[in-house]
């Protein structure tokens, strides 16, 4: 059924929540959102595979899993199993949020720590989404923008390390390469002109086009080495716990700090798309909806740990999608999960981009994790900073950043809790959730 406009005036909506686009134009749709999505989705395995120094095919494998736990995802997110997912066009993917402690976890106990992490410090967020209420009275909005902004600086320093040429480049001593960090300026460059441009499709398409035109770049000067990889046929078949399974307290304790922030972001993110979608944002239906995404997105990433995968969360650029093309149909949802799972079973796609040079794809992340810090900067400008604000953040940023500048501060610690507070986002985290709690001061 066409509609010319649907729910609230001014909405700009040409299809609203439950309308059902024509196919056409709803694989136009989809794969406007899938185009939106897909670099955000593959990066963070590749980014925590090239940190644990894994092979190509463990690469190739963990990026085709992303792309199929965002499908799975989504369609939960979009569908609403039960009391599981929102209901909304909401589209799930790999989080960025988690990348420092994954990585962590995965140099103390390999992959099987890092899914079984995964696994049990997700029931964190599934709990928070039955009494959502009463967490958001813990994890204010400066609590939430000190840890995204801790998130971003954090991450900074992966990025740098993959323009530079990475784990490989710092054991050859070729790293910081003229080559290595051209390349990478060269797409952090283009991302910056295409971003700019008034062209929307060019806008949204900036991070692909940097990408693309570097690996272009990088295979030109002989950087990639298409040999290496014996076939690209054949389909990925997804085993659970295919790598094994296994429990550290340490780093599930870090990764249950990052779960409690990804829920108040998933709740955020889903007023957001409640909003742009036409939607009640406040009232029984609205909290009915914010609870089963926020359960969904606790539920996909223990899902994604069975699949061999790494924590999904709301992805808050398809919102500016929605508005961008006046199409906010959950059915657009089903098509974009079933293009997902679709290139995830493919192993031909994930060995692709695993064969990207870490320089190409450092430009693009380094924007991107300063992207993420920025964000967390604005979180905390839009509230009242007073004299508690202040302590608060100073203390957050300061425990934060000195175990991320200076990790042997805890090197006489017992090995568990060093590695519970190695990361400035644990140790950040905690500290403005303390600071904020028990810090009382009378203006």
């Amino acid at each position: 059924m066409e509609k010319e406009q649907t729910q609230a005036p001014g909405a700009g909506l040409i299809y609203g929540l439950n309308d059902r686009p024509p196919v056409k134009e709803t694989i136009f749709a989809a794969l406007q959102h899938l185009l939106a999505i897909f670099v955000a989705i593959i990066t963070p395995p590749l980014i925590i595979a090239g940190a644990l120094k894994l092979d190509l095919e463990t690469t190739g494998f963990l990026v085709s899993m992303a792309l199929f736990a965002s499908g799975v995802s989504t369609f939960i997110q979009c569908r609403r199993v039960g009391p599981i997912g929102c209901g909304l066009l909401c589209i799930q993917g790999t989080s960025f949020s988690f990348i420092g402690p994954i990585i962590s976890a995965g140099l103390t106990g390999g992959l099987s720590a890092i899914f079984g992490a995964c696994i049990v410090a997700s029931s964190v967020e599934m709990l928070i989404s039955r009494v959502l209420k009463y967490t958001r009275r813990v994890i204010t909005p400066l609590v939430s923008g000190i840890v995204v902004t801790l998130i971003g600086m954090s991450l900074i320093k992966v990025g740098i390390s993959a323009c530079g040429g990475g784990a490989v480049a710092q054991a050859n001593g070729t790293f910081g390469a003229i080559e290595h960090v051209g390349l990478a300026a060269l797409v952090l460059i283009l991302i910056i002109i295409f971003n700019r441009s008034s062209n929307r499709y060019l806008r949204m398409s900036s991070i692909v086009i940097g990408l693309v035109i570097g690996y272009i770049t990088a295979w030109a000067l002989g950087m990639v080495d298409f040999s290496a990889v014996q076939s690209y046929g054949g389909f990925n078949i997804p085993v659970p716990f295919r790598y094994g399974i296994s429990f550290d307290i340490s780093s599930i304790i870090a990764l249950a700090l990052v779960y409690l922030i990804t829920a108040i972001e998933a709740y955020g993110d889903i007023t957001a798309n409640s909003l742009i979608s036409g939607e009640p944002v406040e009232g029984e239906t609205f909290v009915k909806r914010a609870s089963g995404g926020i359960l969904a997105d606790g539920f996909n990433s223990m899902l994604a740990g069975f699949f061999n995968s790494f924590p999904n969360s709301i992805f808050a650029q398809n919102n500016g999608m929605i508005q961008l093309t006046g199409v906010a149909s959950r059915y657009v949802g089903y098509y974009i999960a079933g293009f997902l799972i679709v290139l995830g079973l493919f192993p031909a796609v994930g060995l692709v981009f695993s064969l990207m040079p870490e320089p190409v794809l450092g430009g693009a992340t380094l924007l991107m994790f300063g992207t993420v810090a920025a964000a967390g900067i604005r979180i905390i400008a839009a509230q009242k900073i007073d004299r508690k604000a202040t302590l608060v953040m100073a203390l957050s940023f300061s425990f934060g950043l000195s175990v991320e500048l200076v990790p042997d501060i805890l090197c006489q610690l017992p090995e568990t809790l060093r590695n519970i507070f190695a990361s400035g986002i644990t140790t950040g985290g905690l500290t403005a959730i303390l600071a904020n709690l028990l810090i009382r001061i009378k203006e």
